[in-house]
């Protein structure tokens, strides 16, 4: 059966530019191009057709697709990270920065977002917000490996996708259960998109009613001397 707008599905990729990978859901490939990040969960992801978790491009060429096709694809800035836009390079004094800015640190500057410091001249620093792959036409090898149907796989999935933990969940008469594990308020990137999946949960699996959020405490056990 086609994959249509809507389905969730495991998708492996890598994505190059100029013969250069720059992102990708296999490992050993990662470590081969140099991109390899010990803290990442490597293998297929879990996305929902036709809502942009991953670049335009590619989710639009899914569509039709059948599970187990492999595709290679181009994808122009206009359906990938876009265009070089001149104006999102910017000038500020070094006194804006708390920290010493240097050539190529990311930095944040709070009215407007991250960039990258392609420049320090005397006193002025100057920083590129354009996203890095702005401008550039990519390459994408894809595979579909599965169609997936389960709630919790589908409530995982996103999890994954957005926070990249694997956490406990469970799904009971509508409820899902999310069980957080220690230390996660501790997580800038869970807290910046658990609003997020839970608004998708809710919104893209219809049998979920209402999410429940669980966080345990345990006093620790003392050591004899």
């Amino acid at each position: 059966m086609p994959i249509k707008e809507g389905d969730f599905i495991k998708l492996s990729y890598s994505g190059s530019t100029n013969g250069r990978i720059f992102d990708t859901t296999d490992e050993a490939t990662a470590t081969s191009a140099g991109i390899h990040n010990p803290n990442a969960t490597y293998g297929p992801v879990t996305i929902r057709v036709g809502s942009k978790h991953v670049i335009l491009g590619l989710d639009e060429d899914l569509v039709d697709k059948d599970v187990g096709t492999e595709h290679d694809i181009t994808v122009k800035p206009d359906k990938a990270f876009g265009e070089r836009d001149p104006k999102r390079i910017q000038s500020f004094p070094k006194s804006k920065f708390k920290e010493k800015p240097t050539r190529g640190a990311t930095v944040k500057v709070e009215e407007i977002g991250e960039g990258i410091v392609v420049d320090v001249i005397g006193s002025r620093v100057i920083v590129d917000f354009n996203a890095p792959l702005a401008g550039q036409t990519l390459t994408y090898h894809y595979k579909i490996e599965e169609m997936v149907d389960e709630i919790l796989d589908k409530t995982k999935g996103l999890i994954q996708l957005y926070a990249g933990r694997d956490m406990e969940v469970v799904f009971e008469d509508g409820n899902v259960t999310i069980t957080l594990p220690p230390g996660i308020t501790y997580d800038r990137r869970w807290l910046l998109w658990r609003g997020r999946i839970i608004h998708e949960a809710l919104e893209f699996i219809p049998d979920i009613k209402e999410i429940t959020l669980v966080e345990h405490y345990k006093r620790p056990e003392k050591t004899e001397t």
